[in-house]
């Protein structure tokens, strides 16, 4: 087995939302939009899945927010831990990369909607930023 074919576990902080992921994830991304970083009190480091390899193992805690028309953010409604970000009718999953348990193997790759980003910080780190979103320039592996 791979170790992009490992099993990854997550969850909130309290425990009541908790998921599974058994394929492989994409790489982790900044997301510097007003939203996300409303949402978490910065930028949010996220990846993500296709469907197919995810699994809801506990949700009693997990509400979804319609942020916008073309999206909604799952978080639980007991503890408050953002974990994903979904787009309406898409095959895929975002995952926030603090909710995934033990060693990941991921590494950040990008960051994106940086026209958005926050004047308190700097993006030093000499990863491709992106004004908006990074599109297909950050895949998701099937």
């Amino acid at each position: 087995m791979t170790e992009d074919a490992k099993i990854k576990t997550g969850s909130c902080l309290c425990g009541a939302v908790r998921y599974r992921v058994t394929g492989p994830m994409r790489q982790v991304v900044g997301c510097h939009c007003g939203q996300c970083r409303k949402q978490t009190g910065h930028f949010l480091a996220a990846t993500g899945v296709r469907l197919r390899y995810f699994e809801l193992t506990e949700d009693r805690g997990l509400k979804w927010y319609a942020a916008s028309d073309t999206a909604r953010r799952g978080f639980c409604g007991e503890c408050g831990t953002f974990l994903f970000w979904q787009a309406n009718g898409a095959e895929r999953i975002g995952i926030a990369a603090g909710s995934l348990d033990g060693p990941t193997g991921l590494s950040t790759v990008a960051h994106i909607f940086v026209a958005d980003k926050g004047d308190y910080y700097e993006l030093d780190d000499g990863m491709p930023r992106y004004p908006q979103s990074g599109g297909d320039q950050i895949p998701y592996p099937d």
